[in-house]
C-alpha cells in the first residue's frame, strides 16, 4: 500500500514538472492555428447574425423579425455580400428576381424613330357637293327626307312648283304657234326653259302635252350620302339654293394630329400604317400628301393628311383612327440607343443604372445621361454611356427606390442621403411606406398617360367588386392584376411636376400592393384594400384619367371604427369593407369627373 502511494505522488510530480517546463519552453510563442480559428468563427457567427429582407437588401438588423419597409420575413444574409461601392446599391439574386429586374448591353445603331398619330376620317372636302334648285319655287315634294341617305346621279331628288316656270311654259306654247315666221321667238322661249336646266327631252313632253306643267323634278348632279338636308316640305327657294349637301364617300381623308415634337420626322410622302377602332383586325395604309404648314395654337398640332380609297364605305367620317409612321434620319450614323425604360426623368435630369458585377456580388450605380431624340421606345444618347456597357431596362424604379432607402445617390438626390436602418428610436417600429400621406395635387397629363392608367383601375374595380362579393379568390388575383398593370405603367409619359408626382404615387401604390398575393384570407385583403384604395384615390385626383364619374365613398365603420374610404365607378355604395355583412354601410364623398 505505501509502494503504490509513493509511485502516484512520483508520477504527480513528474507530470507537473514536465507541463511547467513546456510552459517555459511553449508559451512565449503566439498560438497562431487557435487565432486565426477563434476569427473564423467570429466572422462566420458575424454572417448568420446580420439579417436582411429580400426584397430591400439596404435593411440590416442583427436579429430575424420583419422588414420595416414591406412587413416580410427578414432571411440570412447571404455570405459575401457586403458593401461593393460606397456610391453604389447592391443587390442579391433574390432581391432582383423579385423586382423584375433586367439588364442589357449599350450597343450603337441606326436612329429610326415610330411616330405614333391619333386623328380621325373626314370626307374628302374636294368631294363634297351642294344639290341646289335650278327653279325658283315651292318644295312641292321631298323625296330624299333624312340625312344619311345615298343619292345617284339623276335621282329625282324633289319636285317645285314654280309660278315663273308656268308662265315661261305658256310662252313657249304662244311662240310653238308662230315658230314657221318666227323661229328666234320659239328658240328664245326654248332657252328661257333650258336656263332652269330643262333638258329638250323635257322641252318636247311639254310641247306635246300642250298643257303647262305646274311641278317639276330636281334631279342630282352627284352620286354620294346626303350629310346636310338643309330645306323642309312647303319652303319657297330661290333659283341657286343648296337644297342638300352631298359628299362623296368613295374617297376620305385621314387627319392626324403631329405634335410639334413629331414635326420633323413626319414628311409629304411618308407611308401610314393605320387602324380603327371601330374595325378591329383590319389594317390600312396610306401616303402623307399633305402636312399643315400652320400648328395650331391651342393644341400645339399640325394636321397631317392621308388619302386612301374606301371601297365598301367602311370609313366613314368622324371614325377615330391610331396610326403608326416608320421614320428615320437619313445619313445619320450609328449612334448609342438605349430602351427608354432605361431611363429615369426628373425634368432636369436624366439618369440610367449600371451593372457592374464583382467577385463580391452585382451592385447598381445612378449615371446622369444626356438624351437625344426619342425613338418610339427608345432614345438616342448623346453623352453619359459608352459601347458595352451594361445597364438595367427593367425594375430601374425598384433599384432607385432601394437607392433612396440606403442612402445612395439616386433620380431624387443626386447627393445620397442618410441610410434608412432597420431600427427605430422612438416611435412605430412597423413604419412603412404605406403610412406615408399620398399627395394628390390636380395635374394634366397627356390622353396617352391617362390610357396606360385605365387597366390600372379597371384591375382595383374587379378587386373592389370582389371584396363586395366576398369572393377571396377573385379578390386576390385582381390583386395580382393590380400589380401588374402598374408595372406596365410608362413612367415616360409623365412630364415635369406630373413625372414626380407620379413616381411619389406609384411608389406607395407599389408598396401597398406588392404582398397581396401572399396574403392567406379576406379580412388580410380587406386590411390591405384600405392602403391601396389610398393610392388609387390620389391617382384618380391627380390625373383623372377615367372618363365617366369615379366616386370616393367613404365608411366610418371599417378599420376598427377609424373609417376608411374606396373608389367605385358606381354611385350605389357597395361597401367592400364589409362585403354581404353589412352591404349598403357607407355614403359619397367626393366625385371625380
Amino acid at each position: 500500500m505505501k509502494f503504490n502511494r509513493s509511485i502516484i505522488i512520483t508520477a504527480i510530480v513528474t507530470l507537473v514538472i514536465g507541463l511547467l517546463l513546456g510552459w517555459l519552453i511553449f508559451g512565449g510563442a503566439p498560438e497562431m492555428p487557435a487565432h486565426d480559428e477563434h476569427v473564423h468563427t467570429s466572422e462566420a457567427g458575424q454572417d448568420t447574425s446580420v439579417w436582411t429582407c429580400s426584397m430591400h437588401p439596404q435593411i440590416r438588423q442583427s436579429e430575424p423579425g420583419k422588414c420595416p419597409i414591406c412587413g416580410m420575413e427578414l432571411i440570412p444574409l447571404e455570405s459575401g455580400e457586403g458593401e461593393l461601392d460606397p456610391m453604389a446599391v447592391s443587390m442579391s439574386p433574390t432581391a432582383m428576381q423579385l423586382a423584375s429586374i433586367e439588364t442589357a448591353v449599350v450597343g450603337k445603331g441606326k436612329s429610326a424613330k415610330s411616330v405614333r398619330l391619333n386623328g380621325k376620317v373626314e370626307a374628302d372636302e374636294r368631294l363634297i357637293f351642294s344639290q341646289s334648285s335650278h327653279i325658283p319655287g315651292r318644295i312641292e315634294k321631298l323625296l330624299v327626307n333624312f340625312t344619311g341617305e345615298m343619292v345617284k346621279k339623276g335621282q329625282v331628288i324633289a319636285s317645285v312648283y314654280s309660278p315663273e316656270l308656268v308662265t315661261a311654259q305658256e310662252e313657249l306654247f304662244q311662240a310653238n304657234k308662230i315658230k314657221e315666221t318666227q323661229p328666234q321667238l320659239f328658240n328664245a322661249a326654248k332657252e328661257k326653259l333650258k336656263n332652269w336646266k330643262l333638258n329638250d327631252q323635257q322641252i318636247n313632253q311639254i310641247l306635246e302635252s300642250g298643257k303647262p306643267k305646274e311641278s317639276f323634278p330636281i334631279l342630282s348632279d352627284v352620286t354620294g350620302y346626303v350629310v346636310n338636308k338643309k330645306v323642309n316640305l312647303g319652303d319657297y327657294i330661290m333659283k341657286g339654293m343648296p337644297i342638300y349637301e352631298v359628299a362623296d364617300l368613295s374617297k376620305v381623308w385621314l387627319l392626324f394630329d403631329v405634335y410639334e415634337s413629331d414635326i420633323p420626322w413626319v414628311k409629304k410622302g411618308d407611308i401610314v400604317s393605320f387602324t380603327i377602332a371601330s374595325l378591329p383586325g383590319e389594317n390600312f395604309k396610306g401616303k402623307v400628301s399633305y402636312i399643315d404648314p400652320v400648328i395650331d395654337s391651342k393644341t400645339r398640332v399640325a394636321k397631317a393628311r392621308v388619302e386612301v380609297s374606301n371601297s365598301g364605305y367602311k370609313l366613314k367620317p368622324e371614325m377615330f383612327a391610331s396610326g403608326l409612321v416608320d421614320a428615320g434620319i437619313s445619313g445619320n450614323a450609328e449612334q448609342i440607343i438605349i430602351p427608354k425604360t432605361a431611363v429615369m426623368w426628373t425634368g432636369e435630369r436624366s439618369v440610367v443604372y449600371i451593372k457592374n458585377t464583382t467577385a463580391q456580388g452585382v451592385s447598381f450605380q445612378m449615371r446622369e445621361v444626356t438624351l437625344g431624340a426619342g425613338l418610339g421606345d427608345s432614345f438616342m444618347i448623346v453623352a453619359g454611356l459608352e459601347q458595352g456597357e451594361e445597364i438595367a431596362v427593367n425594375g430601374t424604379f425598384s433599384i432607385d427606390a432601394a437607392a433612396q432607402l440606403a442612402g445612395k445617390p439616386s433620380m431624387m438626390n443626386r447627393q445620397g442621403g442618410p441610410a434608412m436602418s432597420g431600427h427605430n428610436h422612438g416611435g412605430n417600429q412597423n413604419t412603412s411606406m404605406t403610412n406615408m400621406p399620398v399627395n394628390s395635387k390636380k395635374t394634366a397629363i397627356s390622353d396617352e398617360a391617362k390610357k396606360s392608367l385605365v387597366p390600372l383601375f379597371d384591375s382595383y374595380f374587379k378587386m373592389k367588386n370582389a371584396l363586395v362579393n366576398d369572393d377571396f379568390e377573385i379578390a386576390k388575383a385582381a390583386g395580382n392584376e393590380i400589380n401588374s398593370s402598374l408595372s406596365k405603367v410608362n413612367m415616360n409619359l409623365f412630364k415635369g411636376d406630373a413625372h414626380t408626382l407620379w413616381m411619389q404615387q406609384s411608389s406607395v401604390l407599389k408598396q401597398s400592393a406588392q404582398h397581396l398575393e401572399h396574403l392567406s384570407d379576406i379580412e388580410a385583403l380587406r386590411a390591405s384594400f384600405i392602403e391601396v384604395s389610398k393610392s388609387m384615390i390620389a391617382i384618380a385626383e391627380s390625373f383623372v384619367p377615367i372618363t365617366t364619374p369615379v366616386y370616393v365613398q367613404h365608411c366610418p365603420m371599417a378599420d376598427s371604427n377609424k373609417g376608411a374610404e374606396w373608389l367605385s365607378n358606381k354611385e350605389e355604395i357597395l361597401n367592400p369593407y364589409f362585403g354581404q355583412a353589412m352591404l349598403s354601410c357607407g355614403e359619397n364623398t367626393k366625385t371625380i369627373k
